[in-house]
């Protein structure tokens, strides 16, 4: 009984000191997101006084709310575009049999592998002979690079497991590959969707060296490069306030996002189910 009991208190700790290691960045953050001047260096972990002016200045001093827009519309269109060829590729890769079939999902699954370095010389002179440096489009075709692979792999696997019965009768009333997947599959597969769309959302939301590189003016920029381009008054000076201001705003819709989705989740996992 004893056992039991240090085993369930030793336990208890180590998912509290788990949630206070993964949470505290994100809350000294926020306090320090709410102090000015020289309290900014004060090591307190409760600030004396709140105040608002780095949220102020972060939205006035710079076109910060043109970058969150633009990463909205980056994200969401990598999330809508991801998941339209993904469930399409899924559909061929998991329930069409064809001679390479296997060599080819490897091929996707290694082209993930790679680090944005090595491709962004050839996505720099794609980008420019497509014209589209320095425009959303160009964050939009580079950041598929990096949602894609994992997208197709994660539903075709998902494809794969869904029962061939319903497939088939579909078939014999007349339906066409299309409509099996649109009307039939899709149903099904929420949940790798809505878990997939998630990824790709958070991955093309934080992603910072190509929204760099293919970017020149200061209102077609996301918010990672934004954050990391804020400077203060001097040369000498480096907006804490700001920056954490800044990094606070961005973060939030994120996590409540996620907690959204994960819901979702759940919710498409019961309704999704198939028995026999």
């Amino acid at each position: 009984m004893r056992t039991s009991f240090v085993a369930k208190a030793g336990f208890w700790l180590l998912i509290v000191a788990i949630v206070i290691f993964a949470i505290f960045p994100f809350y000294y953050a926020v306090i320090s997101s709410l102090r000015s001047g020289q309290a900014l260096f004060s090591a307190a972990v409760w600030p004396d006084s709140v105040s608002i002016a780095n949220y102020v200045s972060v939205f006035t001093g710079q076109p910060f709310g043109r970058n969150i827009l633009n990463s909205v519309v980056v994200a969401v269109s990598v999330v809508a575009l991801s998941l339209f060829l993904g469930v399409t590729a899924a559909y061929a890769l998991g329930r069409v049999s064809f001679r390479g079939r296997g060599l080819l999902l490897f091929t996707i699954l290694s082209v993930s592998m790679f680090p944005q370095v090595a491709v962004l010389s050839g996505m720099f002179e794609l980008v420019r002979a497509l014209g589209i440096y320095n425009s959303l489009w160009s964050l939009i075709l580079s950041n598929m690079i990096l949602t894609l692979p994992f997208t197709v792999w994660v539903l075709t696997t998902f494809m794969r497991e869904l029962p061939k019965e319903l497939e088939e009768a579909a078939f014999v009333d007349g339906a066409s590959p299309w409509t099996v997947v649109r009307r039939i599959f899709l149903p099904l597969m929420w949940p790798a969707m809505v878990t997939t769309g998630l990824l790709a959302f958070i991955v093309a939301w934080n992603e910072f060296l190509f929204a760099l590189t293919f970017t020149l003016s200061t209102e077609q920029r996301t918010v990672p490069v934004a954050i990391a381009l804020l400077t203060g008054a001097t040369q000498f000076e480096l907006p804490w306030g700001n920056i954490m201001a800044a990094s606070v705003t961005v973060t939030v819709p994120v996590v409540v996002l996620v907690l959204i989705f994960q819901r979702r989740i759940v919710s498409g996992l019961t309704a999704g189910a198939v028995k026999g």
